[in-house]
């Protein structure tokens, strides 16, 4: 058979005949398609790949090529093996292969577009250069977790979408191929562009992941509720891993992810007291009251404080239903319990000492954030060794005068754009 035509041997019945030409048809259109997902300029401008940082670039795109290959090659696999069948059950058995190939093509697709989207949100030169300077705050802020305890940070592809929250695809997460994902790849949304603190509460994420943190800490905050509360106790533990994430990014960045935080989640008070059956996320109302616990624990008292009253006046705990009133009445009077429970007891994560330890939250306290920026003046937006040595504390305090003094977000562009310019875009 040469490109599609037809022989028809001699000793093959006619039924069986038409079954095999029908068959090489459609293994032709699929291992077409197969082949053409490995031209990624298809999916994605070259200008969008070319404003990657090169090792990221270079990354992502090698694992693309990968997984084009394997369904390629399980393509011309099955070309053998229409060639070598010779009765109906061969046949019978090239079809079923052939809708495996069809399954298989459909996921690979969908890793490549998903990536291929993502890349594709930095055609723009303006919000190419915002996104490396994401990238690489990104590593810079998982670096500071992950070092001290000897892991690798992996590469991350930031990109910018609509919706309320961010997310994170994990670096090494199983991707609908069942590849593994070679970036982590950290959606920002628009409205939170120029306070880009989820960032680090999805870098959370991934240094929680691969510390092993969440679990332990898990049990760490049902052990500090389960003399008070069964309920209480088990619903913590589950939402460890959302609470690992909050925890980090206050450690990084102190009060400035807060007020994004409390805007992101706020709506009706039904809503802020929603608990749905294993939701990982602590229901609105207790997360924002336990982010304010986070502050005034390591910083006594602030702006945070005005912020939870105003939450507590907003949405009376009386309207709560049921199980969020229980798990909130547990919860209240130990808030500060569960903080040092986060942050100031010794975790094998992090080498057997606090998380404080490794990521002190008083060096983001808005005083010392304050001195940071009077030290350095005009400086502070522009010094490439604070860049480099500082980039968590000056995005603190600029994210932290946006807040409280209203400042357009040209501040935080024009910093975000002077780190994404050191980083060297792919060849």
């Amino acid at each position: 058979m040469a490109d599609g035509a037809l022989v028809v041997d001699p000793q093959v019945g006619p039924a069986t005949a038409e079954d095999r030409a029908t068959l090489a048809v459609e293994l032709r259109h699929w291992r077409r398609a197969a082949a053409a997902l490995a031209e990624l300029d298809t999916v994605a401008a070259p200008a969008a790949w070319g404003a990657l940082e090169s090792y990221l670039g270079l990354g992502v795109r090698g694992s693309l090529r990968a997984v084009a290959a394997r369904v390629t090659a399980q393509a011309d696999q099955l070309v053998a093996s229409l060639a070598a069948a010779t009765d109906p059950a061969d046949l019978d058995r090239v079809r079923a292969a052939l809708l495996r190939l069809r399954r298989d093509y459909l996921r690979a697709e969908t890793v490549i577009d998903f990536f291929g989207d993502a890349v594709n949100t930095r055609t723009n030169p303006r919000i190419a250069g915002i996104l490396r300077g994401l990238d690489a705050l990104a590593v810079d802020s998982m670096e500071r977790g992950l070092r001290p305890v000897g892991i690798d940070v992996p590469p991350v592809l930031t990109y910018l979408d609509k919706g309320i929250g961010a997310s994170i695809l994990r670096a090494g997460a199983r991707l609908w191929d069942a590849s593994l994902s070679p970036v982590a790849a950290v959606k920002i949304t628009r409205h939170n562009l120029w306070r880009p603190t989820s960032l680090m509460h999805e870098t959370g994420h991934q240094v929680a992941h691969l510390t092993g943190w969440t679990a332990e800490l898990g049990a760490a905050l049902h052990d500090t509720l389960a003399p008070f509360s069964a309920l209480a106790a088990e619903t913590w533990r589950g939402w460890a891993g959302e609470v690992a994430a909050d925890v980090y990014a206050f450690a990084l960045l102190g009060y400035a992810p807060v007020p994004s935080l409390a805007t992101v989640v706020d709506g009706e008070t039904r809503a802020v007291f929603r608990m749905p059956f294993g939701d990982p996320h602590p229901f609105a109302w207790l997360r924002v009251l336990f982010n304010v616990a986070l502050c005034r624990s390591w910083f006594g008292p602030g702006p945070w404080d005005a912020l939870g009253a105003a939450w507590l006046a907003r949405h009376p705990v009386e309207r709560a239903p049921h199980d969020a009133a229980a798990v909130a009445a547990a919860t209240l009077p130990r808030l500060p319990a569960l903080v040092d429970a986060c942050t100031r007891t010794a975790m094998r994560a992090f080498g057997g000492v606090p998380l404080a330890t490794v990521l002190d939250p008083r060096r983001v306290a808005p005083a010392e954030l304050e001195r940071l920026a009077q030290r350095a003046g005009p400086s502070l937006y522009t010094s490439r060794y604070l860049q480099r040595i500082e980039p968590m504390r000056v995005l603190g305090w600029i994210v932290l005068r946006g807040v409280t003094a209203g400042t357009p977000g040209t501040d935080v562009e024009n910093w975000l754009r002077r780190i994404g310019s050191e980083q060297a875009p792919a060849a």
